[in-house]
């Protein structure tokens, strides 16, 4: 009974993997469905021979031996031993070419629809949307919102050490190179929201590097973008507008952007729409006031070592910085 329990658990636990926002074996794109097919058909071709090799073992354990040694018995096992040599052959040249489809079936379109940039950071994803008026262009972080059914091209380079870009449901991973670019093709066919991740270690925060891709509608993208182009808001609540000017006052805006304002620094996230982001940090905390204040007064209790330095703030300021914040959206 407590094998059975074990067993039953066991396969829960499996099958558990199998799905949710960050699995490549729930594919919500065609990349994601093209890398999906390459592991079920390498894994079953593995499964095969493993039982295959299992049952010839077995068979040579229980099977009696000869007496004697015979010319008939060493030609049987030339026999077998140049089979194996062959099937072997066969099924990695099958399997490579197996692989070399479906990395063609994976690559970029001629003309995809969207060019989006993104830049690995220490630790957080820069992202661009680029467009040929610069008016019209505009940066966020660690969220990347695409079109249902169009295919994107997303461009990955790195501002420091190697990254490597991961959103299993929609596509394989792609690394990022310092010095170098290279490309990624993402499409999802359904809206949602999908979870990605750094998967080269990149260093003491490696693990907190995730990022959203939310894939919308073409209207609901549309405003989307319109809405991103768009200059901070002005805040109205009292705390707000006493955040702003705190915020201005102090070194925040030395580091970060905010459009429509004096704020135009480079170094960190660009915050003009920070308040409309899910999460802050790479993925860290849902964006909230609460999360938004404890980030700004203490990051490196929350995020050992990443760039953001600890800025002295009285609890009045903290207060309204972080209601400022929470206004951008």
């Amino acid at each position: 009974m407590r094998t059975a329990r074990i067993l039953q658990l066991s396969i829960i636990a499996a099958v558990a993997g199998c799905s949710g926002n960050q699995s490549a074996l729930d594919p919500q794109g065609a990349p994601a469905i093209h890398v999906e097919h390459l592991i079920i058909g390498i894994t079953v071709i593995c499964a095969a021979v493993w039982l295959l090799v299992m049952i010839v073992l077995g068979w040579a354990l229980l099977r009696k031996r000869p007496s004697d040694s015979s010319q008939p018995g060493e030609r049987s096992l030339t026999i077998s031993v140049g089979s194996a040599v062959a099937a072997t052959v066969i099924i990695i040249t099958g399997l490579t070419i197996a692989s070399f489809y479906t990395t063609r079936g994976i690559g970029l379109p001629e003309n995809a629809a969207l060019t989006i940039t993104v830049r690995g950071q220490q630790w957080w994803w820069q992202v661009n949307y680029a467009d040929p008026d610069p008016a019209l262009s505009f940066q966020t972080a660690n969220e990347i919102h695409i079109p249902v059914g169009q295919d994107v091209r997303v461009q990955l380079e790195s501002a420091d050490v190697v990254h490597s870009f991961w959103v299993p449901s929609l596509a394989g991973k792609q690394d990022l190179v310092p010095g170098r670019s290279n490309s990624l093709l993402l499409r999802a066919e359904r809206p949602g929201i999908y979870r990605g991740q750094c998967a080269e270690f990149c260093g003491l925060q490696h693990t907190h590097m995730a990022m959203m891709v939310v894939a919308d509608k073409p209207a609901d993208y549309e405003r989307w973008i319109a809405a991103q182009r768009q200059n901070g808001v002005m805040p109205t609540d009292p705390d707000a507008v006493a955040g702003k000017v705190a915020f201005l006052s102090k070194p925040c805006a030395a580091c970060h952007t905010v459009r429509g304002t004096p704020a135009t620094g480079t170094t960190g996230p660009d915050l003009t729409h920070i308040g409309s982001r899910k999460t802050i940090a790479a993925g860290l905390l849902e964006t909230t006031r609460g999360s938004l204040a404890a980030w700004i007064a203490d990051p490196q209790t929350l995020k050992p070592g990443n760039n953001m330095p600890m800025v002295p703030l009285t609890s009045v300021e903290l207060r309204d910085i972080s209601a400022y914040m929470e206004s951008l959206k």
